[in-house]
């Protein structure tokens, strides 16, 4: 770190002037790809995505795809700035609009890719074409989806009646506010609130899912998608008092790839975790430590990336 401050500093750039300590922390490893272009960077992630590797002996993986997602985030906060300071010069802004800036930026927080798909949904319903009138429906469902995935992952056990697994993501946004929403109306209000948006984007899903793209207007589109930014807002204001934001990753139920990345081995010793996952129903610490491949150091990385 202090050699990559000494080198910028001689040429000529200054510290939270030129740059800002967060992005020297993000770009200073050359793991993560350093100040090479961000091009370069999509390129290496790519090739390892491609290649199921979790690194090439250089870059890594989970660091490569933290420096894009730091790019990501900062890129877009540069851009809503200059918009809205050239589109809304001694105008009052748009209501929307700013309830749009809100849940981009704090759902890029969250979850980048999420929020990109928000974005493209928003895009989609502008569009002329009725087929991506209906993309941009099936895209608020699995955003939602996502959101569950994050706030409140799959459960096996039941709450209130309630079961929590992989496919019933509306019960889990609901769980989530069970306990994030402290107020008995307020809870109640936006359970309704999630409970009709996932109604109806599960029926809009299954006409598109038959091609019935004519009975698909673009207002309904237009209404599912202001709906959506309406329910994420609603949810990532009481994130704070429920899950976290960034929850850790679950190994008990991390793909292969991201066992792979975050843990920085093997392929075939992230398969041997995965059968010992199966054969005793929960890894913990120690039977972890006892995995084929598996040493100190790794337990190490999966106390930090899995809180186990």
């Amino acid at each position: 770190m202090r050699g990559v401050l000494d080198g910028l500093k001689t040429l000529g750039l200054k510290q939270e002037i030129h740059f800002a300590n967060d992005e020297l922390s993000e770009k200073a490893a050359e793991s993560g790809g350093g100040y090479v272009s961000i091009g370069f960077i999509e390129e290496r992630y790519a090739d390892l995505v491609r290649t199921k590797r979790g690194n090439d002996g250089t870059y890594y993986k989970n660091n490569l795809y933290s420096h894009l997602g730091y790019v990501r985030n900062r890129a877009h906060g540069f851009a809503s700035a200059l918009f809205n300071q050239l589109k809304f010069a001694d105008t009052v802004s748009n209501s929307f609009d700013v309830l749009k800036t809100a849940v981009d930026d704090k759902l890029l927080d969250l979850n980048p890719v999420l929020a990109e798909q928000l974005m493209l949904a928003f895009r989609g319903v502008s569009s002329s074409k009725d087929e991506e009138w209906s993309q941009a429906l099936t895209t608020c469902r699995r955003l939602l989806e996502g959101i569950a995935d994050q706030l409140h992952p799959a459960d096996t056990q039941p709450v209130k009646g309630r079961v929590l697994g992989q496919a019933q993501y509306v019960n889990r946004l609901w769980a989530f506010m069970d306990k994030a929403i402290k107020s008995e109306s307020n809870r109640e209000l936006a359970k309704t609130h999630v409970d009709f948006l996932g109604s109806w984007l599960e029926k809009v899903n299954k006409i598109t899912n038959k091609g019935v793209h004519a009975e698909v207007q673009q207002l309904e589109a237009v209404k599912a998608v202001f709906h959506t930014y309406l329910v994420v807002a609603d949810l990532l204001s009481y994130l704070d008092s429920g899950k976290t934001s960034k929850p850790k990753f679950d190994i008990n139920t991390a793909t292969i790839d991201e066992l792979e990345a975050l843990l920085d081995i093997s392929r075939a010793t992230a398969k041997e975790i995965v059968k010992a996952r199966v054969q005793n129903g929960k890894l913990d610490k120690l039977l972890l430590s006892k995995v084929r491949g598996v040493g100190p150091k790794t337990v190490e990385k999966a106390v930090t990336a899995f809180a186990l």
